[in-house]
């Protein structure tokens, strides 16, 4: 997925092993012509790589890092409408778990593409209708790892655009807590996917259920879009309080990305001027390293976010940006935060032996 202009750079540390904790794959080429006019910028990211799936991302995997495995994150794609309205997310599950077993094959080399999956489930759904499917799904896919059910929201619908339609106060809901408090039975993961003005939200859930585990997906993702816009420095302080706050919730791990989306604006231009990985590291360096200080290496990860995050850059670009800000890690903590955190956090430590 190389974007224009794009410099071609040298893989630092080509040995260091990676899990790559957060990739999507879809096919949406004939649901864009729907969206409307002008577009979005982040429809114009997702544009650009509208068909995402075994191919593509296999091409990202091979591109010189040592990726050895890589999580699948629910995206709402290849849902089944003919298994009805509450098991149609099914789809999703089965359509990864076939590349998943093209990449188990060995055909392809050692990778093991979506290795763990994370699907989605509604969780505002009657409470019988959700622990039937988490039933199912954990009986039928043992590469199941967990659900996530995004909250991002903001009262400006510019913000996100048009593909987000979660509610106001998801995570502060009755409806979405009944649902949310089966994932412990069936041993699920929860990834939580906010906006930075709505991080207090995630506080609430897990401190609510402090036995969950909860991943924290892109940062808590900071905005420098619409009414956001050339705010990024002036809300600084108000996100790394709140991702303190959050770490003190021993429950609760994060991801590093994200950030190059283009809801973050780091950088603001994205598609239009692509940057080496050294200029997107100090883009970033604030908010990973305030990350990594409030939650450590041994709870945080590094994470792709591909494609969308292919507004910042190529895939092969987006790692090197990674290993520039981890430079000054020991040998450890860059294994904790490359491989060892997601590994543990998605049941996936056999890979690492």
């Amino acid at each position: 997925m190389s974007g224009a202009g794009q410099v071609a750079e040298e893989i630092l540390e080509p040995d260091l092993p990676i899990i790559d904790p957060h990739h999507h794959l879809w096919d949406l080429r004939a649901l864009l012509p729907a969206f409307p006019q002008p577009r979005h910028s982040f429809i114009e990211t997702i544009a650009g790589a509208a068909h995402y799936t075994f191919d593509q991302l296999l091409t990202d995997l091979r591109s010189g890092h040592n990726v050895i495995a890589t999580v699948f994150m629910e995206c709402g794609a290849f849902y089944n409408p003919t298994y009805g309205e509450a098991r149609k997310v099914l789809g999703e599950i089965e359509f990864v778990n076939g590349v998943a077993a093209q990449g188990a094959s060995g055909l392809y080399g050692p990778v093991r593409p979506c290795a763990g999956i994370v699907g989605h489930v509604d969780l505002t759904a009657d409470e019988h209708c959700v622990r039937d499917t988490l039933a199912e799904i954990t009986q039928r896919f043992p590469r199941f790892r967990g659900i996530r059910q995004q909250g991002a929201w903001d009262a400006d619908p510019e913000v996100l655009g048009p593909p987000f339609h979660a509610p106001a106060g998801l995570y502060l809901s009755d409806a979405f807590r009944r649902g949310f408090s089966a994932l412990g039975d069936f041993q699920c993961t929860f990834d939580a996917w906010v906006l930075e003005p709505q991080l207090g939200d995630v506080i609430a859930l897990a401190r609510a259920f402090p036995r969950q585990p909860i991943c924290l997906d892109h940062c808590g993702t900071p905005l420098g879009c619409g009414p956001y816009g050339g705010r990024l420095s002036e809300r600084f302080g108000i996100w790394r309080d709140q991702v303190r706050e959050l770490a003190r919730c021993e429950n609760v791990v994060v991801k590093l990305g994200g950030l190059g989306m283009s809801f973050c604006a780091l950088p603001e231009d994205g598609l239009a001027r692509r940057r080496d990985a050294a200029e997107l590291a100090r883009l970033w360096r604030p908010y990973i390293e305030t990350c990594i200080e409030a939650f450590g290496p041994s709870r945080a990860m590094f994470e792709s976010n591909y494609p969308v995050d292919r507004w910042a850059g190529e895939y092969r670009t987006i790692w090197n940006a990674f290993k520039h800000l981890a430079r000054g890690a020991s040998a450890q903590e860059k294994r904790e935060l490359f491989a060892g955190t997601a590994a543990r956090f998605y049941g996936l430590s056999d890979l690492l032996t």
